[in-house]
């Protein structure tokens, strides 16, 4: 996996206030682009809520409360079960007192081979994994928008709804851009709206807590090679993304100057529609 730098210090390019008086409740937030949007975000003062599966999101937390000059807290849940998701919601709720912004960013591929290859329980895994995080966190989480008399929900998609080697985590994301449109026309009248990117492939640190087993055996690499040569020459960069260029539009759409944007899965891979 190709990798790069991690976030420090300021983004080179914030709205300063942006987020004053937003609460944002930010899933996948220990590391990888969740950590970057709650980064930029918090470089904005919005108050916000980080969660993940690793203790690692305390340790987050902490650092950017230093910065903002909003409320932060975070929390650990399993987000492949209905019980985690509402249970953050509620844990939300309390810290921040209401929602108005919610960033759903919890998925990755697992595993990366051809279809024939997976097994049953890798294929369920995978869409626990990409679709039920998303599916389960957006359902409890559209009440309390609602509650609060409207808000937003940026999904994290991906362009590798058409990639090799990945089919049930391309499924997986399929699932979320229907969730995104279908949605987007039942929540527009209750003030809600509901968006997505589509991130290509992005550099970032390697992964303190790992998605899966990673390649074994030669194979297996050859496999995971073939996506990284297909995201590199569908990128009309051919290059992979930042964390910096992935948080950016995430944070737009997420913001009061996107009001009028929903039902939108926007592509964030140089080029590449997926």
């Amino acid at each position: 996996m190709p990798t790069g730098e991690c976030i420090d210090g300021p983004p080179e390019l914030i709205t300063t206030d942006r987020f004053q008086g937003q609460n944002v409740l930010i899933t996948g937030a220990a590391q990888g682009i969740g950590q970057a949007v709650a980064h930029r975000i918090a470089y904005e003062n919005g108050s916000l809520f980080l969660v993940d599966r690793s203790e690692l999101v305390h340790e987050v937390a902490a650092e950017l409360a230093e910065i903002t000059g909003g409320t932060v807290g975070s929390a650990t849940a399993d987000l492949e079960t209905w019980e985690g998701a509402e249970a953050m919601v509620a844990a939300g709720v309390e810290k921040l007192g209401s929602l108005d912004t919610v960033i759903n960013n919890v998925g990755g591929t697992i595993w990366a081979k051809p279809f024939e290859h997976y097994a049953p329980e890798e294929i369920e895994k995978e869409i626990r994994r990409s679709l039920f995080t998303t599916l389960w966190s957006v359902r409890a989480e559209l009440p309390a928008l609602i509650d609060s008399g409207g808000g937003t929900i940026v999904n994290v998609s991906s362009v590798a709804t058409r990639g090799v080697n990945r089919v049930p985590y391309a499924a997986a994301k399929g699932g979320v851009n229907a969730l995104v449109s279908a949605l987007a026309l039942e929540a527009a009248e209750k003030g809600v709206r509901v968006v997505a990117t589509a991130p290509g492939g992005t550099l970032a640190p390697a992964r303190k807590v790992q998605r899966g087993p990673g390649p074994e055996g030669e194979q297996e690499k050859e496999w995971y090679q073939q996506i990284v040569d297909q995201t590199i020459d569908s990128s009309l960069f051919k290059r992979y993304g930042t964390l910096a260029e992935q948080a950016a539009p995430i944070v737009f759409l997420a913001s009061k100057e996107a009001s009028y944007i929903t039902g939108t899965v926007l592509p964030v891979a140089g080029g590449d529609q997926g």
